[in-house]
């Protein structure tokens, strides 16, 4: 895809953050992502927040897909170990198949920086036309796991 055609790739940012969603907290993963995206020359056209709910996931995720024809989708958050991390699940619950290359790519950048890469469940999968990938919550991980990723979409 070359530049100029990159310019008009659509993207949305969903995170997923309890906190976030009550307004107890700043969204830095989202401006983070959203700054990476823009840099690298794609249109950001939807971003929202919502709890680590795996039916509030899926009911975003799901009219981005069908409804907005969102081409790319970013989540941020979810991805880890506790119970309340449900993006993993929400996203395989919607998609009609992984990209597993993309989540390996994005953990063993991130490994070479941290050893709890190895506990991101974040994967990447496709719905219809849209390539929805999970990143972690943290800003400088959600980035780090992003830029690994995004030659491949250029």
């Amino acid at each position: 895809m070359t530049s100029d055609k990159k310019s008009t790739f659509q993207s949305a940012i969903l995170t997923v953050s309890d906190k976030g969603a009550a307004g107890q907290r700043e969204d830095r993963s989202g401006d983070a992502v959203e700054e990476l995206l823009s840099k690298s020359g794609f249109e950001v056209v939807e971003r929202h927040i919502v709890p680590d709910e795996q039916e509030s996931i899926r009911r975003i995720l799901i009219s981005w897909v069908d409804e907005r024809n969102i081409p790319l989708i970013v989540t941020t958050g979810g991805t880890g170990l506790t119970p309340r991390d449900v993006t993993p699940q929400a996203t395989l619950s919607v998609i009609d198949y992984e990209v597993p290359g993309m989540a390996e790519a994005m953990r063993a950048e991130s490994l070479k920086k941290t050893p709890h890469a190895m506990i991101s469940r974040a994967i990447a999968g496709v719905r219809k036309q849209s390539l929805i990938i999970n990143v972690p919550g943290s800003p400088r991980a959600a980035v780090e796991n992003l830029s690994a990723v995004i030659p491949a979409l250029e």
